[in-house]
């Protein structure tokens, strides 16, 4: 076996892992019920699917010979900005009590680090129309 057909093996197995995640963070994102789980899918599972469609695009473009890297920065660039944007809204949802849970209490009268804002920053504005 040659090294062009193994690499195109490999392209396939990627495409078909990152088409399995990409698959899974659609259902997720269509059948999960609140925004807060929601959040996941795409966060978790498309992240891990468009990693490995750049991966493959990798691989792809290093087996015809004309090797490119700018994939690999994309990836990086898609894996580090992903949780920070997750972590964003998930905060936001927290602060407008969208959860369908309620954070639970802490001990001593404690509030959780999110909530702790000054008290005539708590009161969140409705949509203005």
């Amino acid at each position: 076996m040659n090294p062009e057909i193994i690499a195109t093996y490999a392209v396939i197995l990627l495409l078909l892992i990152g088409s399995f995640f990409i698959i899974v963070a659609s259902i997720g994102l269509l059948k999960l019920s609140d925004p807060m789980t929601r959040l996941h899918a795409p966060t978790k599972a498309g992240t891990l699917g468009i990693g490995a469609y750049l991966l493959a695009a990798v691989v792809h473009s290093f087996s015809v010979g004309e090797g490119s890297l700018h994939e690999l920065l994309i990836m990086a660039f898609i894996f580090v900005t992903a949780p920070v944007s997750a972590n964003f809204m998930a905060k936001a949802n927290i602060h407008r009590r969208d959860c369908a849970l309620q954070t639970p209490e802490l001990p001593d009268g404690d509030t959780w680090a999110t909530l702790n804002v000054p008290e005539e920053d708590r009161e969140v504005e409705g949509p203005h129309t």
